[in-house]
């Protein structure tokens, strides 16, 4: 049958088991809007508060349900408005189909109105890109993209379509899903040596970063750390992936994390690294870093190994494959010294920033996961309620931890709870400041619109918090800029949009708001105050090793 270029980007879509869109219309994508009009009972379309609001949104359904995100957006400014969005999805390996209209082929290159060159300014921050010239191109790159962007190490592509290709006609004809490219599977000699250097480990450690949830991988981990009986730290993207209840789980690893975790890879002999970047915040000083470990590092990206840390054995290859061998040949394993030392530094790890009854970070988290369920979806902005977050959060199941850690892009968050909630049909929390929320609480326009079930807690300092806590630290006290003095009441803003308000300054007050929030399943804003000289402890120095953290603020040395 012939269609136009507007509808076969419709069809190839549901073709490909996009089931909701996120965009915002434009001069340069009616046709496809039009498209998306014709078929609204076939597929969704979520019309966001800006651009980067629906890159986010399609950012935080993928996180969460494990698919594709779809986001549409007209050419000139809505293409880069987007570009954010993109970026974030790249530095956290998230699949995302982008798809962008622009002028007729006939005025490419002659600054015509909204006219932007946008694949080549997000080639830098794409897994791949195309512009399409041809009608006849058009659903086979569409679906090429989809394969691309969920294959090896996912990440986002971007397809530019001129506003005469989506009027041409051409012949379509409906195929199946695109599966993924087959993943590299590691050789059987790599599987026999990681398994030998496991196996004469006397103090193993595990670090399990994002690669293992976007691999599936989480129960494999699990079982690897009860056969090896070795602790397992994990990077702020791999958290959701093994219980934090579990008996070897330490939390996060790295700048922030806990000192169990640091100080134990710190001290390890073999460290299996397992779909991470050992990126700087993690590292420390790269020169020290576990410098009497040998480290086996297992990622499908080959670019990955060996990158940013020297490793004894890189293995590309799939996690969840790889363990699983790994675990065919691997004996058991009793480490009761080590674990009897791992348990000593669980003691130095323990929480110091509770105090019962206070208006606190930690308290309100604690407070929070009362009455949230062992699936629900948690997202964060970026700064230093993302880090209370990372450390407290009791998360339970894969996916849960919806968050920007490559980019850390402040205002992703309200975007991405909308994704994620929209992805999973269930309430979603997000932990905001008033910084970050500032940047995106345009928003609530669409949780509203929609009625997304966002419950939305901004810790409000009234300054932007992990810049100010370095401003302590290193730069004399200087706050430069970092006291906000708004005069923004966030209960009366989000009863202007038509969500639910709350001001609470006593943690009494905070549990009422929250659990009528939460009970009422509505867009929902509390306001926490809290204090502006709350610190993001335990802290390792930028650049620093673990025999310089601070643990506590009577530490820290002015």
């Amino acid at each position: 049958m012939k269609l136009t270029g507007a509808q076969i980007i419709i069809e190839t879509l549901i073709e490909q088991g996009c089931e909701t869109a996120f965009g915002y219309p434009g001069g340069a994508v009616l046709n496809i809007y039009d498209e998306l009009y014709n078929n609204q009972h076939r597929i969704n379309h979520i019309i966001s508060a800006h651009e980067q609001g629906a890159a986010h949104a399609a950012d935080g359904y993928a996180r969460a349900t494990g698919k594709v995100g779809v986001v549409i957006a007209t050419s000139g400014p809505g293409a880069t408005n987007l570009v954010t969005g993109i970026a974030t999805a790249q530095l956290d390996s998230i699949p995302l189909v982008a798809i962008t209209g622009n002028v007729s082929t006939d005025l490419i290159g002659r600054d015509s109105f909204q006219e932007v060159d946008i694949m080549g300014i997000t080639i830098p921050v794409t897994k791949h890109n195309y512009f399409v010239k041809n009608v006849e191109e058009l659903a086979d790159t569409i679906r090429e993209a989809f394969k691309i962007a969920k294959s090896d190490r996912p990440g986002p592509v971007l397809i530019d379509v001129p506003k005469d290709v989506q009027l041409a006609l051409c012949e379509y004809e409906v195929k199946p899903i695109e599966e993924p490219y087959p993943l590299e599977l590691a050789a059987e000699e790599n599987i026999k040596a990681a398994a030998e250097i496991i196996s004469e480990a006397r103090r193993p450690y595990i670090y399990c970063g994002g690669g293992v949830v976007a691999a599936d991988a989480s129960k494999e981990v699990v079982l690897l750390s009860e056969r090896i009986d070795a602790p397992v730290g994990c990077s702020m993207m791999g958290l959701s992936a093994i219980p934090r209840g579990h008996k070897n789980s330490l939390g996060m690893q790295g700048m922030h994390g806990t000192f169990a975790a640091s100080r134990a890879m710190a001290e390890a002999d073999v460290i299996i690294a397992l779909g991470v970047r050992f990126s700087d915040r993690a590292t420390g000083n790269k020169k020290k870093f576990a410098s009497g470990a040998r480290i086996i590092h297992i990622d499908i990206e080959a670019a990955e190994i060996g990158k940013n840390i020297p490793v004894h054995l890189g293995i590309i290859a799939d996690v969840k494959d790889a363990v699983k061998r790994i675990l065919d040949i691997l004996p058991g394993r009793k480490h009761e010294e080590w674990q009897s030392k791992v348990e000593e530094f669980k003691k130095r790890s323990e929480n110091t920033n509770f105090n019962p009854g206070a208006m606190r970070p930690y308290q309100i988290i604690d407070c929070v996961g009362k009455y949230t369920d062992y699936d629900t979806v948690i997202a964060t902005d970026v700064g230093q309620h993302q880090m209370w977050t990372a450390q407290r959060y009791d998360f339970k199941k894969p996916r849960t931890l919806i968050t920007s850690g490559g980019l850390g892009t402040m205002g992703f968050g309200l975007g991405a709870a909308i994704g994620a909630a929209i992805g999973t049909g269930k309430k979603t929390v997000l932990f905001t400041g008033d910084g970050s929320f500032g940047m995106n609480l345009n928003e609530l326009a669409t949780a509203v619109s929609f009625d997304v079930p966002v419950i939305v807690v901004i810790m409000n300092n009234g300054v932007l918090g992990m810049v100010r806590q370095w401003q302590t630290l290193f730069y004399q006290k200087h706050y430069s800029n970092t006291t906000l003095k708004r005069q923004t009441n966030f209960k009366l803003l989000a009863e202007a949009f038509g969500a639910n308000g709350y001001t609470c300054s006593t943690m009494e007050e905070f549990e009422n708001a929250f659990s009528e929030a939460f009970k009422k399943g509505k867009p929902a804003v509390i306001d926490c105050k809290i204090d502006m000289d709350e610190m993001v402890l335990p802290m390792t120095p930028p650049g620093g090793t673990i025999d310089q953290i601070i643990i506590k603020k009577k530490d820290i040395k002015f």
